[in-house]
């Protein structure tokens, strides 16, 4: 439990006034291990806020972020601070840090409001005019991330210390195999009509096919050229503002980012586990990212529009079994089951993209006997 004295005394610290009533309300924190506070407080007669982040400790179980390329040891400073400085510097719309006290855990952030992507669109989510709108604004704020954050800043960023290799993109595929599929538990009917639960087995042959196609397209996506890559660029970590300009974008949960394809953080926004976005809709949205990087990036991010959409597909493969594969995890190691209902129509846009390329077509098929969404 936080202490609300230390926190007062945080506070006044921070903003070099003394903070008599204060309202602490714990925020939902969704997968994530951090835990978020929103701190209310009267200044000069005025609301104030402010947004608490308790940082948990590593539990010792090792995530994707180890494998690649680490760079952590040569950084001294927490990845969080240390990349939000960097996307900040280039202009990117990300929260201030407003304090963080290192002994404690705690850092303060600027308030975004609780109106995400994934809330905004669900109002408008027949209205395809308003749905074009603001993800043509999500889109142009990654293009201006990929263009601007990509080259290497002195002193250089953790983000430019770690890439997606053939490795890290492998090590996620080996996840959704532990997770997705070998720890995983499905439901079914029994003879008697009362719903059965079953463990899959996957043999250790299968899975070495299994890994043998995995690892070709691994190797496939390290070759792409790469870019700064937010990781997570997704509906639930957009944050919708009100301005007097109108509804403004700004970008959270940029601590994990590292060196990537540019279709990566294309295709977590896209085939965002948690938004149906329609395929016309996808469609009108790779062409306009095509059309704004070839008109205004000159040639560093330039694609060609089929290769670029192979790519896109195949990225997004890989993207949506990670996810899957980790929303059991979270399950099955954290206790924490909120994200399971996404399992399925992750991997239904999985099963959408294998059946569009006859070279994936083994894949699909050895993938469905142990996974029921992709029959």
């Amino acid at each position: 439990m936080i202490d609300p004295k230390r926190i007062k005394m945080m506070l006044g610290e921070t903003f070099h006034r003394p903070i008599e009533a204060l309202d602490i309300a714990p925020l939902f924190g969704d997968a994530s291990s951090r835990i978020y506070y929103r701190l209310n407080w009267q200044e000069e007669g005025a609301g104030r806020s402010a947004i608490l982040m308790a940082m948990a400790h590593s539990g010792g179980a090792k995530i994707s972020a180890e494998i690649g390329g680490g760079g952590q040891a040569e950084i001294k400073e927490i990845p969080f601070i240390n990349v939000q400085r960097h996307l900040s510097g280039c202009k990117i719309p990300v929260p201030e840090i407003y304090a963080y006290r290192a002994s404690l855990g705690w850092m303060l952030l600027e308030d975004l409001g609780d109106v995400s992507l994934h809330a905004h669109v669900a109002q408008y989510a027949k209205n395809s005019q308003t749905l074009l709108d603001v993800y043509k604004n999500a889109i142009s704020i990654l293009i201006d991330m990929q263009y601007k954050a990509t080259p290497e800043p002195e002193p250089r960023t953790i983000a430019h210390l770690r890439h997606f290799d053939s490795a890290l993109f492998l090590w996620e595929f080996e996840h959704f195999i532990e997770y997705g599929i070998e720890h995983r538990t499905t439901f079914g009917k029994a003879k008697n009509g009362k719903t059965k639960k079953s463990a899959v087995s996957l043999p250790s042959q299968k899975r070495e096919i299994m890994l043998g196609h995995f690892s070709k397209i691994a190797t496939d996506l390290a070759a792409f050229p790469q870019v700064f890559t937010h990781r997570d660029y997704h509906s639930r970590n957009l944050m919708m503002q009100s301005d007097p300009d109108g509804t403004k974008i700004r970008v959270i949960d940029f601590q994990d980012a590292l060196l990537g394809p540019a279709e990566y953080d294309l295709a977590s926004l896209l085939r965002d586990s948690y938004v149906e976005l329609p395929e016309e809709v996808i469609d009108e949205l790779l062409a306009y990212y095509l059309e704004t990087v070839n008109q205004t990036t000159g040639s560093s991010l330039r694609r060609d529009a089929v290769a670029f959409r192979e790519s896109f597909d195949l990225i997004s493969i890989q993207r949506n079994l990670k996810a899957a594969g980790r929303f059991i995890f979270i399950d099955k190691v954290k206790k924490k089951d909120h994200l399971l209902p996404y399992v399925t129509p992750t991997l239904n846009k999985v099963k959408q993209t294998l059946l569009k390329y006859p070279q994936l077509q083994a894949l699909h098929r050895l993938l469905s006997d142990y996974v029921p969404e992709l029959r």
